[in-house]
């Protein structure tokens, strides 16, 4: 169904936004857009008349500021336009990445429909964008405004993933005791925060790990006080961060044998655990062996070579993917 025009009057927008637009002989391009067609606005930015002049930071705060009233209106279709617009500027002047701007882009990401593909796309070019050409998957801060953004709508499996990837790690264990009581079972308290422990220290990020474990397991009702825990698989992460800040491989080896069985209860444990041992202990990346699993590589590391420094070695192995 088509969303209702609204002209620039009806918006209140500022006269200077629609001079830009009747610079281009656009006075009549707000709305929706059609099937097949541009919005009538997107030629602003490639203006040679705006782009000689260098009014990049200009253009860019009236598309922003359009974007808003269009959100403000119930005008997604156009407000998702502006917000991809204002995303071309970044890309095209390119722009440093600064706090004021990831704060723009997930003010807007925060208005958009959360089903509409538009917003899909938008979160994709906007991380890009934030990782500056580093090939990483998007600047911390932005992945912290956005983890913030799905919490807030109850989307506790992509903020999740969002504060993964940021430096967050207090407020992931906050999200994660909501996600936990709200939705999950009594009998897997454990299991929130182990996993989600594993998965940092697969992204070598050892603070926050550590953060989420000791904040979410002081805070979790169904929680008592520890270490110890009642939970054999809580003692197992508290035993695990002290011995990445060891590096010892025998610990590590030994604290794997001895919690098996509840590391079995998910087996994409032994997968984390595989990566880690080969970021923070000099284990070997995973091969076929005749002890087989993750100990039988733990096994052949140990009867092979001796121990040796792992916090940089094998940064070029095949990272499991994280969900």
């Amino acid at each position: 169904m088509h969303q209702r025009q609204v002209g620039w009057e009806a918006l209140g927008l500022c006269g200077s936004v629609q001079g830009m637009l009747e610079l281009q002989g656009l006075e009549d391009g707000v709305g929706v857009n059609k099937a097949g067609h541009r919005p009538p606005w997107s030629g602003i930015f490639t203006s040679p008349r705006y782009m000689s002049q260098s009014k990049h930071t200009e253009a860019r705060e009236l598309m922003c500021s359009g974007a808003l009233l269009f959100f403000s209106h119930g005008q997604q279709n156009s407000a998702a336009d502006l917000s991809m617009l204002v995303l071309e500027s970044l890309e095209k002047a390119e722009v440093e990445v600064a706090d004021e701007l990831l704060e723009n882009l997930a003010k807007l990401f925060s208005l958009m429909d959360p089903n509409s593909p538009e917003r899909v796309a938008f979160v994709s070019r906007a991380l890009k964008w934030s990782s500056g050409g580093s090939g990483k998957l998007g600047h911390p801060r932005l992945h912290q405004l956005l983890a913030l953004t799905l919490w807030k709508e109850q989307n506790y499996c992509e903020s999740r993933y969002h504060f993964l990837h940021s430096a967050d790690g207090e407020g992931c264990a906050h999200m994660l005791v909501e996600y936990s009581t709200s939705r999950g079972f009594r009998s897997e308290v454990d299991m929130f925060v182990a996993q989600a422990v594993l998965q940092f220290l697969c992204l070598k990020n050892k603070s926050s790990a550590s953060v989420v474990f000791t904040t979410y397991t002081q805070k979790h009702p169904s929680i008592e006080n520890g270490p110890p825990f009642v939970q054999p698989l809580l003692n197992f992460i508290w035993f695990l961060l002290l011995a990445v800040d060891g590096g010892k491989l025998t610990v590590f080896t030994v604290l794997c044998e001895q919690y098996q069985p509840s590391l079995r209860r998910d087996p994409m444990y032994n997968e984390y655990l595989d990566r880690i041992g080969q970021l923070f202990f000099g284990v070997p990346p995973k091969q076929t062996s005749s002890y087989g699993g993750l100990l039988g590589n733990l096994l052949s590391s140990l009867m092979g070579a001796s121990e040796q420094e792992g916090e940089d070695s094998q940064d070029d192995s095949s990272p499991i993917e994280l969900d």
